[in-house]
């Protein structure tokens, strides 16, 4: 997306980032209804710090940034930048006499590589104040006074030098667009049907957090359309079969601020009618304490179960023709209805701080043991029978086989079961661990005891440890990209963990993500 303004947008989209500052919610004008109906994106944000949200945000910036007032330091940087091109700018008596708590950017489309045309709402307490402040900034421009326009009874300002950018006052918001376009879709929106009046939008916003800081809203299956109006046909079919509706879906983001934490709430309906439910924050803890990060997934089977029998169903063009999949595996002694009707949650670590060290495992909960060792060693015969290179059968204490291969670094493959787990490994170390109990977990880990904690009565899904993982990332991260990282290292090393957690609502998949910072 491309964008380029004139001094009076740069000051307003500015303000924008005061939303970092705080806000009350959702207590003034609503953004959304001077949005197109349409819009397949759509950022809502509060402005203007008050009580406690403004307090954790204060806190989260001295804390990860050093900054003791943020809100200062961005109206500060506001007015800098006015001032650099030579239009100055005072905040406290041009703009805050009238400035209001919500604003909203929406994107207007999409070709599959950028965003084309949008549109800002910045709530105005005062409108006559916000005109008059628009006015005498339009007029006063050294490039040249902006030119004046009217549609439907709506004045508005265009940047002298180009069509882009214009500026406008109408229903109680400071509107600033891509380009007249835009501008006049926005005028429409107000006085015709808006993105406040869409079903899919009010399906998503309606249970999202009444606190949060800023929302961002996604059509999906708008971006889908937008994009070429059809999803590439090999990736359609493996959403469809992972029961991913993309091209109905929606999804909201919500930023919660708290003062030693960063949570971000997610809902969407792209699982279809029956999201994905369960809890494996059991297994997830029963992990090694060495993991850098870990995940884990509830009823794991029976999706895979349903994915298998979807791809079974349509088939895998020009290789595997419908309802054969099933019928070729189990010719090779490999019952996937049987493997799918025993697997239970899947546990996934990776441990390490550089490549010497690197390792981790997935790991299948199934419902015997008998079970797992015929499932791994049905895989191990179908390997050998193929004379797959590399290709080395376990002995001793695992039941299983592994498999060396240069493309994947310097330690074996190795899959192996031992009582009710299969464990399917980088490196024979990440399978002990995987497989043998009495090791230090992560349950009685603290920071993951914390991340749990952070959760509340959200079960924990997924969990990164930031000190370990910013380790590993210093000892992994390629040459050539070790500057921009070196810049964003003293940041990232305030995060003392990620936590994720995950459940439905109704017909909405929901995920909890948490960044703990500045312990």
């Amino acid at each position: 997306m491309k964008v380029r303004y004139f001094p009076v947008v740069a000051a307003l989209v500015a303000l924008l980032a005061i939303a970092g500052c705080g806000g009350s919610g959702s207590s003034g004008g609503e953004p959304a209804k001077v949005a197109p109906a349409d819009a397949p994106v759509f950022i809502e944000a509060s402005l203007q710090p008050q009580g406690s949200v403004k307090e954790d945000v204060e806190s989260l910036a001295q804390k990860v940034a050093g900054v003791d007032d943020l809100g200062e330091l961005i109206v500060s940087e506001a007015e800098k930048a006015a001032s650099d091109s030579d239009e100055p700018l005072d905040f406290e008596k041009e703009i805050q006499p009238w400035l209001g708590e919500q604003a909203g950017m929406y994107l207007e489309s999409y070709d599959g590589d950028e965003f084309h045309g949008y549109g800002v709402a910045i709530e105005a307490t005062d409108s006559g104040a916000a005109e008059e402040f628009v006015e005498d900034q339009a007029k006063s421009q050294k490039a040249g006074a902006a030119k004046e326009g009217s549609y439907e009874g709506v004045d508005y300002f265009v940047n002298p030098t180009s069509e882009e950018n214009v500026v406008g006052v109408f229903d109680d918001f400071v509107v600033i667009a891509e380009n007249v376009k835009s501008f006049k879709a926005m005028v429409d929106a107000s006085k015709g049907k808006s993105l406040a009046e869409s079903s899919s939008y009010t399906d998503a916003t309606t249970s999202a957090p009444s606190d949060s800081l800023a929302t961002v809203y996604v059509d999906i299956g708008s971006l889908v359309k937008q994009s070429g109006g059809a999803i590439d046909p090999q990736a359609k079919q493996f959403l469809d079969t992972v029961g991913v509706e993309a091209e109905e879906g929606t999804a909201l983001a919500s930023v919660l601020p708290g003062s030693d934490r960063i949570e971000v709430d997610i809902s969407s309906n792209v699982s279809g009618k029956n999201p994905p439910s369960g809890d494996a924050s059991k297994l997830l803890g029963e992990l090694p304490a060495s993991s850098v990060a870990a995940i884990s997934s509830a009823e794991f089977g029976k999706r895979f179960g349903e994915a298998i029998n979807q791809l079974d169903e349509k088939g895998i063009p020009g290789q595997i023709p419908p309802h054969e999949l099933k019928k070729a595996m189990k010719s090779a002694g490999i019952d996937l209805d049987k493997i799918s009707g025993s697997v239970g949650n899947l546990g996934v670590f990776a441990e390490g701080s550089g490549e010497s060290n690197l390792g981790g495992a997935a790991i299948l909960e199934v419902k015997n043991a008998t079970e797992a060792k015929n499932t791994v060693a049905n895989a191990g015969f179908l390997l050998r029978a193929s004379h797959t290179p590399g290709f080395t059968v376990l002995s001793g204490k695992f039941a299983g086989f592994s498999v060396h291969n240069s493309d994947l670094g310097p330690k074996p493959l190795v899959v192996a079961a031992v009582g009710e787990r299969i464990a399917i490994a980088y490196g024979l170390p990440a399978a002990a661990k995987a497989l043998e109990s009495g090791g230090p977990q992560l349950s009685s880990d603290a920071t993951y005891k914390e991340a749990v904690s952070s959760l509340g009565s959200t079960p924990i899904s997924g969990f990164i440890d930031g000190p370990a993982a910013v380790r590993l990332a210093s000892a992994l991260v390629p040459a050539d990209k070790q500057e921009g990282f070196d810049k964003a290292k003293p940041y990232l090393s305030k995060i003392d963990y990620v936590a994720i957690g995950a459940g439905s609502s109704g017909e909405r998949s929901t995920a909890k993500l948490i960044v703990g910072v500045g312990k």
